[in-house]
């Protein structure tokens, strides 16, 4: 068991050496900038620095200093994970993907470059971040940058924390607790800020799993991108990354967002594709997307309907089609994950941020595994034999990180831009001087002939 640190933990030379140049470097920045490049900050002060405590469900406890919110009431709990990405913390913060979790960076140096503002793009999405707010239950850092340098930073980290109420803590040694959770699996956790939160009685801890953290991420109502698009593209949102609808968007699709347990059954010929989104939690929690999903894929008229999931959505369309689900153990989460590509051989960078994977040993007939992580054999996508339906575990959309699958938002769009001009040249036939051509190409599409 780790002892209750009561000093910042020691940091080796080339670290030390690192976080002094960045320091360095963003006040030359600043100096040399002037005027210009001096952030009008959301807010004038920092929040209190507060002794705070991060306490893990298996007994390990760590002393820590606070720098965002100073909760009060409860502690914030919930399941403790990691991420090894370098930059993207308002990405990271604001992906619905991290829901009920609290998020720790094994990068040492955070918030070196604030926070921006939450400008908009032509279709209304924001630029920086991936939702409305802070997603995260909490983040713990091993070095907390309150000295920020950016042209587009409003706020620091902490004071950005402190609006959304987030709890922040640095001073902890993030490499033990990435250790503890490699070895052990992941595991929950809670954040404690005050004296007399810290020293108060210990409560069991509540996994956010077990609920239904989809239903939470999604959307309630039905939102309209990019409308009158060349083609209409339902995106069932299980806690959508916005920049998984810009990704569309700019490709020409209207995406028309719909909630997580939409029946797309009822009116299956309406949309020209099917996008299943990202979202947060076990994907068995929500069963009701998968069977909606299964009803829709065993329509005749939805056989030729193309099919695309990430992350949640690979999950769900998985399920959908028979493959069981399992809890990784420490899951897979930053910018640097290699998943190789089993039609083509070829192995990709990928971003992914998931602790859930489907169990591709099972044979599906009709389906085969896509990709395939390169550090721990674990699936990354699936894919149908003879219809337009695939998926990946990762993010080709990634922001921040690679894009070197950026290209699979092209290949969706190029089937789904085939299926509607098949799909209108088959409801133009029918009718006209050849009925039998007519009949046998709608029919091949799924749709009825007679209509």
């Amino acid at each position: 068991m780790f002892a209750l640190h009561s000093v910042r933990p020691a940091v080796g030379v080339a670290a030390r050496i690192r976080t002094t140049a960045l320091r360095s470097f963003a006040s030359i920045s600043n100096e040399k900038a002037g005027i210009l490049n001096r952030p009008v900050s959301a807010n004038t002060a920092e929040p209190p620095s507060l002794s705070a405590m991060l306490r893990l469900q298996t007994g390990e406890t760590f002393k820590a200093t606070s720098f965002g919110a100073p909760i009060t009431g409860a502690p914030m709990a919930g399941e403790i994970v990691f991420t090894t990405a370098l930059v993207g913390y308002p990405e990271s913060m604001t992906d619905p993907s991290y829901r009920g979790q609290i998020l720790v960076f094994t990068q040492p140096l955070v918030g070196n470059y604030g926070v921006p503002a939450p400008t908009k793009d032509e279709f209304g999405l924001l630029k920086h971040f991936e939702a409305d707010g802070i997603q995260v239950q909490g983040i713990i850092v091993n070095d907390y940058a309150a000295k920020y340098s950016h042209w587009n930073a409003i706020e620091s980290l902490g004071q950005w924390c402190a609006r959304y109420g987030v709890p922040a803590l640095t001073g902890i040694d993030t490499r033990a607790v990435v250790t503890l959770l490699r070895e052990r699996g992941s595991t929950l956790a809670e954040i404690r800020v005050g004296d007399e939160m810290v020293n108060a009685k210990q409560h069991p801890l509540q996994d956010p799993n077990a609920r239904n953290l989809v239903a939470e991420a999604s959307t309630k109502t039905k939102r309209v991108y990019n409308r009158g698009g060349q083609v209409k593209i339902a995106l069932v949102d299980c806690g959508a990354k916005q920049n998984i609808i810009r990704c569309l968007a700019k490709r020409g699709a209207e995406v028309v967002v719909v909630p997580w347990n939409h029946n797309l059954a009822q009116d299956p010929t309406q949309y020209d594709g099917i996008f299943l989104s990202n979202g947060p939690g076990n994907p068995e929690a929500a069963m009701q997307t998968a069977r909606n999903l299964r009803a829709y894929m065993e329509l005749p008229s939805s056989a030729a309907t193309p099919i695309f999931g990430i992350c949640m959505g690979s999950q769900l369309l998985g399920l959908a089609a028979g493959y069981p689900s399992y809890k990784l153990k420490y899951g897979n989460r930053g910018h640097n994950q290699p998943a190789l590509n089993l039609v083509t051989g070829k192995c990709v960078i990928t971003s992914q941020n998931h602790g859930y994977a489907l169990d591709d040993s099972v044979n599906l007939p009709g389906w085969m595994p896509f990709f395939r992580n390169a550090n721990d054999g674990s699936n990354e996508g699936i894919r149908h034999i003879s219809k337009p339906w695939s998926s990946v575990q990762f993010h080709p959309e990634a922001m921040g990180g690679p894009l070197d699958t950026d290209y699979l938002f092209d290949d969706f769009m190029l089937d789904v831009r085939e299926f509607k001009s098949k799909k209108d040249r088959a409801a133009h036939s029918v009718g006209s001087v050849a009925p039998a051509l007519a009949k046998k190409e709608a029919t091949a599409i799924g749709l009825n002939p007679t209509t």
